[in-house]
C-alpha cells in the first residue's frame, strides 16, 4: 500500500506557465483553421449517423472559432511511465464563436459562445536523440470535459433545449471517443515515429463496489407527479449507473421497492490516470422513463487515499439530499505473469483476471487501385470485434502502406480463457477481407515478457505490422 500512495501523492506542484498561454494567443489564428477543418470533417458525419429525425440533415454553413484563445493553468509536469513527458493543465475556453448550423426542415441554427472547461493531459513520447526529439504528442482530456453551448435564434426552434442536448451529446461522444482517457488523440512530429515506443498503458484496473444506498425517498418531483405521489406511496426501484473516464458505462441490478437499497455489486474499470474521475448516478427505474435521485463522484486517488472505502452524499440537479451511497474500491496492476493469468479466478461473472492489448501500427505492401482502396485492420477474438478507422487515398498520403496507429485493449475473464481460440488479424478493403492471419493463444502466453511483436504476413504480399500482449492482475502493495 505504501508505494501506490507514494504514487498517489507524487506530483511537484503546478504552475501558471503564462508563457503557454502566450504561445497559444499567437498561434491561435492557425488552431482556428486547423480546428475548423477537424469540427467540419468528423462533426459534421457524425451528426448524419448520431442525430434523430430532421437534425440528422444539420451541416455546418458558417464556422469560425472566434478570436478568444483557449486559457491553460494550473500546468503539472511528470515523467511518464514510457520515459515520457506528461503535462497535465486545466483548460478553459470561452469562445466567442461564428457558427451556423442548416439542415431540411430545421430553422438556422447559430452558435455564440462554446464553453469548455476540463483538464488536459499532453503525452510526449518517445523522447529522442534526432530533431524534433520527440517523437509524438498524444492529447487527452484526463475526464470528459464540461461543454456548453449558447444558440442564437434558439427561440424560434420548438424544443431547442432538446437540440442543444442532443448536439452537446454528440460533441461530447465524439471527444470522448478521440480524446478521453483512456483514448488519446495522437499526433506525430516525427514521420518514423514508432507507435509501440509511443503507447502507454494503462496505470491498472480499479475494482469497483457499489455496497448500498440509504436515505433515498425518492425521485423529487413536480406538477402532477408530486401531486401523485402524495396519493401513492412512491417507493423507488433503485439502480445505479457508473461511468469512469471513456469505458463503457456499467449498471448495477434494480434493487425495487426499497429506499435503502444493497447492491453489493462489482465492476473492473481500466485507469489510465489516478485523477481520473468516478461518477456515480442513482435512478429509479420507471416505465414512464427513468427519474434522477441523485448523483455523486469522486476520483481514483481520492478513493484510494480513503483505504479504499468512502460514504458520498447524492446530490439532485445541484440541491443537497439527504441520500449517501457506499462504494468501495481496491487497485490492481497489471504484471507480465503467465501464471497469474492462467491461475487466478473470477470471484463474479464478468470481473476480469487480465488484459490483453493489440497495438496496430500500420500495414505494407497493399495491392490495387488507389482510389479503390479503403484499408482498415480488423482484430478478433472470440467474440470480440475491433476495427481501426479505415484509410482512403488523398495526394501526399501512402495508401499502399497506410499508418493506422490505434490500440485496443481487452478485458481478459476467466470464462474467455476457458477457451481462448486463436487471435485473428485481418485486412480489410471497405466491408471485403482481402486476407488475414491467426496467433495462437499460447504463442502470445509463452512468447518473452508475454509479447508477440512482429510484421504479419496476411497473404498477398501484405503484412501487418502489429503488438499483441497479455498483462496478469495482481493486487496493489
Amino acid at each position: 500500500m505504501a508505494d501506490l500512495v507514494g504514487k498517489l501523492t507524487a506530483s511537484g506542484g503546478t504552475e501558471s506557465a503564462g508563457f503557454l498561454n502566450d504561445i497559444i494567443e499567437q498561434l491561435w489564428p492557425n488552431i482556428n483553421v486547423a480546428g475548423c477543418k477537424m469540427v467540419k470533417d468528423i462533426v459534421e458525419p457524425m451528426f448524419a449517423s448520431m442525430l434523430p429525425g430532421p437534425l440528422a440533415t444539420l451541416k455546418f454553413v458558417k464556422l469560425d472559432l472566434g478570436n478568444v484563445p483557449m486559457r491553460v493553468s494550473e500546468v503539472d509536469v511528470h515523467k511518464a511511465d514510457n520515459d515520457g513527458i506528461k503535462l497535465d493543465m486545466d483548460v478553459t475556453w470561452e469562445g466567442k464563436s461564428d457558427i451556423e448550423l442548416d439542415g431540411k426542415m430545421v430553422p438556422k441554427l447559430g452558435i455564440e459562445h462554446v464553453h469548455l472547461k476540463g483538464r488536459l493531459s499532453i503525452l510526449l513520447a518517445p523522447l529522442t536523440n534526432v530533431i524534433p526529439l520527440i517523437g509524438a504528442a498524444q492529447v487527452a482530456f484526463i475526464n470528459p470535459p464540461e461543454l456548453k453551448l449558447d444558440f442564437t435564434n434558439a427561440a424560434n426552434v420548438a424544443d431547442w433545449a432538446l437540440v442543444d442536448k442532443a448536439v452537446r451529446k454528440v460533441i461530447l461522444n465524439i471527444i470522448a471517443s478521440m480524446a478521453v482517457l483512456p483514448n488519446r488523440y495522437l499526433v506525430k512530429l516525427d514521420g518514423n515515429n514508432d507507435y509501440f515506443k509511443t503507447y502507454l498503458p494503462p496505470l491498472g484496473a480499479l475494482r469497483l463496489t457499489v455496497e448500498r444506498a440509504v436515505g433515498i425517498s425518492g425521485p423529487k418531483k413536480s406538477g402532477a407527479k408530486r401531486l401523485l405521489a402524495k396519493i401513492v406511496k412512491d417507493v423507488p426501484d433503485c439502480y445505479c449507473k457508473v461511468n469512469v473516464g471513456a469505458e463503457e458505462e456499467w449498471r448495477t441490478s434494480v434493487k425495487k421497492n426499497d429506499k435503502d437499497p444493497e447492491w453489493n455489486e462489482t465492476h473492473d474499470f481500466l485507469v489510465a490516470d489516478y485523477e481520473q474521475r468516478i461518477f456515480l448516478d442513482v435512478q429509479d427505474d420507471d416505465l414512464g422513463g427513468d427519474d434522477d435521485i441523485g448523483i455523486a463522484t469522486t476520483s481514483v486517488k481520492d478513493i484510494l487515499l480513503n483505504n479504499g472505502s468512502q460514504e458520498l452524499a447524492l446530490t439532485h440537479k445541484g440541491e443537497p439530499t439527504d441520500a449517501k451511497i457506499v462504494v468501495h474500491a481496491k487497485f490492481y496492476n497489471f504484471v507480465e505473469d503467465a501464471g497469474v493469468i492462467t491461475s487466478t479466478q473470477s470471484e463474479s461473472e464478468g470481473q476480469i483476471v487480465g488484459l490483453a492489448t493489440v497495438l496496430i501500427a500500420s500495414a505494407l505492401g497493399l495491392q490495387g487501385q488507389r482510389d479503390e482502396l479503403n484499408p482498415s485492420i480488423k482484430f478478433t477474438w472470440g467474440a470480440k470485434e475491433y476495427r481501426t478507422a479505415a484509410k482512403s487515398y488523398s495526394p501526399g498520403t501512402d495508401i499502399y502502406n497506410p499508418s493506422f496507429d490505434q490500440a485496443f485493449r481487452i478485458p481478459v475473464t476467466a470464462d474467455l480463457l476457458a477457451s481462448p481460440g486463436n487471435f485473428k488479424i485481418s485486412l480489410m478493403n471497405k466491408t471485403d477481407e482481402t486476407g488475414s492471419v491467426e496467433i495462437p493463444f499460447q504463442d502470445v502466453l509463452q512468447a518473452p515478457g508475454l509479447v508477440k511483436e512482429e510484421s504479419f504476413d496476411v497473404g498477398s504480399g501484405a503484412t501487418v505490422r502489429a503488438r499483441i500482449s497479455l498483462r496478469g492482475l495482481q493486487a496493489s502493495t
